[in-house]
């Protein structure tokens, strides 16, 4: 017989935050109901090789449980096998042969031991207990519409029990969208959320300090982002997201990511690159010139860029709209744009208020000026209540990152402003003194950059 495999300290440390946030969707939920969530999948790479497994972020959230193959049902305790029953999780069972060649599990044991669960059962009799579970039920909370297999077993489900309707009791009338709940839980951040969060963007910056110090002009793009990989990595991170290191006409892709060109002399390079802890992502961009100093014309575009940002950053504040911060970081760019003479005023357009109405910045800044930042770099929860932008509150974590990219085949500017692009990208936590920049620790000032890679 094996045993379990234990939890790690620290995870064993924390399980009495997933049981609150765990009784905290309880509280949401009818007595008459039960909630199923899922995780992901081992996803293929090619032939043989399988992309690295990550938990699926809301499964993870409620259970700490990182293993695939994994099913978790939270319901108002309700006797099964001679004990109160309110949260269970199936999983795969111990099998040595199996660990041998892919790592251990916590299997059954390992789940109710050391992961929180009340019961475990195999994942090979989820189809037979599902029936069971149920039964009696006329509440069914669960996610659909993110996987159509998914979606197809617990059609089968209820079909099954239905048909055992007949042998009596009730089944689920009623479907709710789990997700319209939990969504708006990991909206906004507890404190354990908060300190992960705090420490993901501290290596994340160190990383972008370090590609600073770093770069060299002929340095290949992708040479740059193995030095931020290596501070992801040696601090037990993964990237939260594909990085970019564009540099030069590069930058002016939003999302680039081929990180195959060398860096050029005179040039700017842009990296968007966040790490990822624990199922918490920091995202973080910075731009710098490759040879440690601006050009006038860069450097002029660069502060515009900041001043829109500072702006930004200091209405993340509580009660305002969420879309606030980015009213100001627009208006402050295509303030900017008219004073250097790429945007004009006209009499069809005759302030910059007539020019943002009409989008002309948007020639230059064609994205939004943040999104919320959590679980998943581009994190749940909505962004509107009802008709209205939703007012900030604490707890909340957004991006601020307003940007300017001038094509380099835009000849309705003068040729010094062609091909640059630039984009300034800070981790917010909202208080309610104020905005708290959890990624302060990468210099985005222009003095502070060109003293750092001066030293370097």
């Amino acid at each position: 017989m094996t045993t379990a495999i234990p939890a790690s300290a620290e995870k064993a440390a924390i399980l009495p935050v997933y049981a609150e946030r765990r009784a905290k969707l309880l509280a949401q939920m009818t007595p008459d109901s039960i909630a199923l969530i899922s995780t992901s999948e081992v996803h293929l790479r090619n032939r043989d090789a399988d992309f690295r497994f990550r938990a699926d972020s809301s499964f993870y959230y409620l259970t700490g449980f990182a293993e695939p193959e994994a099913l978790a049902f939270i319901q108002h305790p309700q006797t099964i096998d001679d004990q109160d029953v309110s949260y269970g999780l199936f999983c795969r069972e111990r099998n040595r042969e199996r660990e041998i060649w892919d790592g251990l599990r916590a299997g059954t044991a390992g789940a109710v031991n050391h992961y929180g669960a009340d019961v475990a059962y195999v994942i090979d009799e989820l189809d037979v207990w599902m029936t069971k579970l149920l039964a009696g039920k006329k509440r069914l909370y669960v996610r659909l519409g993110n996987d159509s297999a998914f979606d197809l077993k617990v059609s089968g489900w209820l079909k099954n029990a239905v048909s055992k309707q007949r042998q009596g009791g009730s089944v689920p009338i009623e479907i709710i969208q789990l997700d319209s709940i939990l969504d708006e839980m990991r909206l906004i951040k507890d404190e354990h959320e908060v300190q992960t969060m705090r420490r993901v963007a501290e290596i994340s910056a160190h990383a972008h300090v370090r590609a600073m110090q770093t770069v060299r002009p002929e340095m290949m793009e992708y040479a740059l982002e193995a030095e931020l990989l290596y501070e992801f990595g040696k601090n037990g991170c993964q990237t939260a997201y594909n990085s970019i290191v564009g540099g030069g006409v590069n930058a002016c892709i939003l999302h680039y990511v081929e990180n195959n060109a060398p860096l050029k002399d005179g040039e700017l390079v842009l990296i968007d690159a966040g790490a990822e802890l624990d199922h918490y992502a920091a995202d973080i961009t910075r731009t710098f010139p490759v040879n440690g100093v601006f050009s006038p014309e860069q450097k002029a575009l660069y502060q515009l860029v900041l001043d829109a940002q500072l702006a930004a950053i200091d209405a993340v504040r509580v009660g305002l709209p969420c879309k606030d911060y980015d009213r100001v970081a627009v208006e402050v760019l295509t303030t900017g744009l008219v004073q250097l003479g790429l945007l004009s005023l006209s009499e069809e357009l005759p302030d910059v208020a007539a020019l943002i109405k009409a989008g002309a910045h948007r020639r230059f800044y064609m994205h939004g000026t943040g999104h919320w930042l959590g679980m998943d770099v581009h994190d749940v929860g909505s962004y509107k209540a009802g008709d209205d932008w939703r007012p900030l509150q604490a707890g909340m974590v957004l991006t601020v990152e307003p940007g300017l990219y001038v094509a380099i085949d835009d000849e309705t500017v003068e040729a010094r402003w062609r091909g640059i692009g630039i984009r300034i990208e800070d981790d917010i936590l909202v208080t309610e003194s104020g905005p708290d920049v959890l990624t302060r620790d990468v210099p985005k000032a222009i003095a502070e950059i060109e003293s750092l890679m001066q030293k370097s």
